[in-house]
């Protein structure tokens, strides 16, 4: 059931969403070559508790951290660790998300690591132009599937691969609502939007096959190929108009 959330709570959930978006902002500045994914990790942390929010990843069916840093061939839910530096020309992920009195904000962006070459821009900024395509459609009267057919769309006019086995999905008090919002599938299907439905819209996009798997710490999740992956993602509400960013 896809829950309709009211005026009132999305702007809780708007409180929660400026202080990711925040975060990942100034991500841009922090993430450079030498830190390790764990920094990454008690820098995020340390903003969401200073705002007085709960970090909504920690401990989220066991995940030990406040927020999952992947790096280069991961696509999503890396383990922060101390032992893990990043190094010039690295691609990074990070997702991450605040709870702020009880409703969760998630978000992702996927940054350079000082240089990175001229395919890895390519991948980032498609990643991120798909999301775009995939926002145009977030819109009353269309049907959910609308928004994954743009975004499928988009990247594989670029060349690149949607993941097929993790997708979007709703968002309010628990961080995994309905519906599942898939990043592929052809339009026109799905139920119709309306206001107060919010999804945490989320293209994961591979530089080769959409094929991943799950790696021994039972989290981390890499393309099956060794290839670069890239994540572009943001909490937003359907209105009566324009859809609205809360994680930007």
């Amino acid at each position: 059931m896809i829950i309709i959330k009211s005026q009132q709570e999305i702007e809780i959930m708007r409180e929660a969403g400026k202080v990711t978006g925040y975060i990942l902002a100034e991500l841009e500045n922090y993430i450079k070559p030498g830190i390790s994914t764990k920094d990454i990790d008690d820098f995020i942390e340390n903003i969401i508790l200073k705002y007085n929010m709960i970090p909504s990843f920690k401990g989220y069916n066991g995940f030990p951290a406040s927020a999952c840093v992947s790096v280069n061939e991961e696509l999503v839910h890396g383990i922060p660790s101390k032992k893990r530096k990043l190094k010039e020309g690295d691609i990074v992920s990070v997702d991450t998300g605040a709870t702020y009195k009880g409703y969760v904000s998630d978000a992702a962006r996927t940054y350079a690591v000082g240089a990175i070459s001229e395919e890895a821009q390519h991948l980032i900024t498609a990643t991120k132009d798909s999301f775009f395509e995939g926002l145009k459609f977030c819109k009353v009267g269309y049907r959910l599937s609308d928004i994954s057919s743009a975004i499928q769309s988009k990247v594989e006019s670029e060349g690149l691969s949607v993941v097929r086995d993790f997708v979007g999905h709703g968002i309010g008090r628990n961080m995994h609502e309905d519906p599942q919002i898939p990043n592929y599938g052809k339009p026109g299907k799905g139920p119709r939007l309306v206001p107060g439905m919010v999804f945490a819209i989320e293209p994961m996009v591979n530089q080769g096959s959409y094929e991943v798997e799950v790696t021994l710490d039972n989290w981390t999740v890499v393309t099956l190929d060794g290839k670069l992956s890239a994540h572009y993602e943001n909490s937003v509400v359907i209105t009566d108009g324009e859809p609205m960013m809360l994680t930007i």
